[in-house]
């Protein structure tokens, strides 16, 4: 006997909201089948405002997962190509496992693992693959259930999971003196690990302790604050796929990795994507080249541009 559509994403926040569509495609296809999704319990906030997953599993990464019950009757791995995730997943002894394929474990069938393709449409593909439709727009989420810790304000994130992928503080601190110096409210993100990193921005633009939110709010939190912004300002992080669920607008600024890849959907001009064209390596340890030739005053007049729209359109 099996039970349920297990879903492996045992990843980060980006990684949860562009795995949305294909969710959303499985709930579809197996409507009274339980649909568990084995993620990071941290993501949990997040995880119970996406409309297609019954139940989280939580599961901190590879090696991790384990199924309580029954086989399931589809265990889909969403976390990568393997070989780990699909060793993870055939342990469950699932009827059907859908899953890219790998080298390492031949007897399993699956697609093709395309390294350039937009992340969003790799999930989608792979449900097409078997046979189940999901719309590749499908991103958004309703606003979270608690208040902003900040409403209205402009949301500025200056760090990132690596090196690479950081504007400078100092150019951050640029931005945000001036958006304050024109009235904007101003507050700065960041994990606990990115508190010092938040207060030399906030330092540096001359701005109060009190603009400082970095280790202090919890994910539900950081929801509700990007929810309720009037604008997003981050590099290829997390936050700026929450400012795409919640249909916020933003100024993402890319580098070393294409938006190609992890960018907004092309046609949703309320993000502003800006973007050198240089690719690079995105575990560096130095901010990449590409990304040092977004200059302060091209990031500014789009974030102006950005809340001009929003206050139109508001």
């Amino acid at each position: 006997m099996s039970s349920g559509v297990l879903v492996l994403r045992a990843l980060g926040i980006g990684d949860l909201l562009t795995a949305v569509p294909a969710l959303r495609g499985l709930r579809q296809a197996y409507p009274d089948e339980r649909l568990v999704l084995a993620a990071p319990e941290w993501l949990r906030d997040l995880v119970e405002l996406v409309d297609a997953v019954d139940e989280l599993l939580p599961t901190p990464g590879l090696g991790a997962l384990r199924w309580p019950g029954p086989p399931p009757r589809l265990a889909v791995n969403l976390h990568g190509r393997g070989p780990e995730s699909i060793r993870d997943l055939r342990a469950t002894r699932p009827a059907g496992l859908l899953t890219h394929r790998h080298p390492a474990v031949p007897e399993v069938p699956g697609p093709d693992w395309d390294p350039d393709r937009h992340e969003v449409d790799r999930w989608c593909r792979l449900l097409e693959y078997g046979h189940v439709a999901a719309g590749r727009g499908d991103l958004h989420l309703p606003p979270p259930p608690g208040p902003s810790p900040a409403p209205g304000a402009v949301v500025i994130h200056p760090g990132a999971a690596y090196p690479a992928r950081r504007w400078p503080p100092e150019r951050f601190a640029a931005v945000a003196k001036a958006l304050a110096a024109e009235g904007h409210r101003v507050v700065l993100t960041g994990g606990e690990s990115e508190k010092d990193l938040a207060q030399e921005v906030a330092a540096a633009a001359g701005l109060g302790a009190d603009t400082v939110l970095a280790g202090t709010t919890g994910l539900a939190d950081l929801a509700a604050l990007v929810s309720g912004a009037a604008l997003v300002l981050c590099g290829d992080t997390g936050l700026g796929h929450l400012a795409t669920a919640f249909g916020t607008p933003s100024v993402l600024l890319f580098g070393p990795t294409p938006p190609r890849r992890w960018g907004p959907p092309p046609d949703a001009s309320q993000h502003v994507v800006l973007w050198v064209g240089d690719v690079g390596d995105p575990h560096g340890a130095e901010p990449d080249a590409g990304l040092l030739l977004l200059g302060e005053e091209n990031v500014l007049s789009a974030v102006r541009s950005g809340l001009r729209e929003e206050v139109r359109h508001g």
